[in-house]
């Protein structure tokens, strides 16, 4: 597929340069696609890397400076790169969106949660406060939408909240081939590890996987392994004195083939979020993964997740409140590792034939040539 070269510019004030769905996703797929890409993101220094040019800005100390100093400091790069789309990914650059728009550009808003809906379960705001603020939040967004020129989407749910003529679902889907596992290292050889990647946080289900490893009979030998950052950071002294915390084993932030590593030692991928608004209708991009490497999963027995797992037969769902459920959801994968890998061809199929970024890159490509036709 041919694109004329145009200056593509992806504007993020809180993730990192190198964020999987902003730049291994978007970003790469498009520069493979013709485009001239540019990432302003905070980071040490300017970068290069796969074809994209990374602009960086400062690291912001504080959640204040980066919803100020940071943003401005992102407009004014952005307007020094002078590109044909600005394409943004937090809610917080809404007013730098418009500005963009302002100035003749053309602005898509990426869209990565309901921001409403995940207002209200922010801690830090005060209870009392969280309605009006998710309020003022969804306002913002509608203005925003009817000046942006796109809107792009992770979820069915978060597509229903923009205008239908100008959103596009750009599902959060793995790179199907990243993650595979190696032939050498066959499921029924691997030691009884289980693995959690991602941010870890109450909200992700931490405490409940932590008690869950705490029930699991110690004939079994399980370990845990971690693979994130813990949000707060005082949680992790929190997780170390829980029952249950001997058989965790933490191993930080990784890169992705590091992460393919990791997953390729394991026997079961867990995805345990607790019930909420965005956790409930969102498509959680680690069970995609966890199917990507062929791992049986243990998730949350959310609607939307019982679909994909029920369709795919891909593992088990249980109620990610009870670490009794969980546990026995374990125990059974890990006693039956005949079925259990079966689960996990399953999943490896659906991700390679189905839900992978493939098919999704090549819808961001077509929305874009929309873009520049229009």
């Amino acid at each position: 597929m041919e694109c004329i070269l145009t200056k593509i510019v992806h504007l993020t004030s809180v993730h990192p340069p190198f964020d999987v769905r902003i730049f291994y996703k978007e970003c790469l797929s498009l520069a493979e696609a013709g485009y001239e890409v540019v990432l302003i993101a905070p980071h040490q220094r300017d970068d290069w890397a796969k074809g994209v040019t990374i602009r960086a800005v400062p690291k912001p100390r504080s959640q204040f400076e980066r919803m100020t100093r940071t943003v401005l400091r992102v407009l004014r790069q952005a307007i020094n790169e002078d590109g044909r789309i600005y394409h943004f990914h937090d809610p917080e650059l809404i007013p730098l969106g418009m500005i963009l728009k302002f100035l003749g550009k053309q602005v898509v808003y990426d869209v990565h949660e309901n921001v409403p809906e995940d207002i209200l379960t922010k801690d830090y705001i005060p209870p009392c406060w969280r309605k009006w603020v998710a309020v003022m939040a969804g306002t913002v967004e509608h203005l925003g939408s009817k000046w942006f020129d796109g809107v792009v989407a992770v979820t069915p749910n978060i597509c229903r909240r923009f205008p239908r003529d100008k959103t596009e679902l750009i599902r959060n889907f793995p790179i199907a081939e990243e993650l595979m596992p190696s032939s050498h290292n066959a499921y029924g050889n691997r030691p009884p590890f289980l693995i959690y990647a991602g941010r870890i946080s109450m909200d992700r289900g931490i405490s409940e996987m932590v008690e869950a490893m705490g029930l699991l009979p110690e004939s079994l030998g399980a370990k845990l392994l971690l693979a994130g950052v813990f949000t707060p950071e005082g949680l992790y002294d929190h997780v170390l004195g829980m029952h249950g915390a001997e058989r965790i084993e933490f191993r930080g932030l990784l890169s992705r083939s590091d992460l393919r590593n990791l997953l390729g030692q394991a026997r079961i991928g867990l995805a345990l979020l607790r019930p909420g608004p965005n956790q409930s209708h969102s498509y959680p991009n680690k069970l995609f993964e966890y199917m990507a490497a062929g791992l049986p999963v243990v998730a949350s027995n959310f609607p939307l997740w019982k679909e994909f797992v029920e369709e795919t037969g891909c593992g088990l769902l249980v109620d990610p409140l009870n670490p009794r459920a969980i546990a026995e959801a374990i125990e059974w994968l890990l006693e039956h590792p005949e079925e259990a890998a079966a689960m996990g061809r399953k999943g490896m199929q659906a991700v390679s034939s189905e839900f992978n970024w493939g098919k999704e890159a090549k819808k961001l490509c077509q929305f874009y040539q929309r873009l520049l036709g229009a």
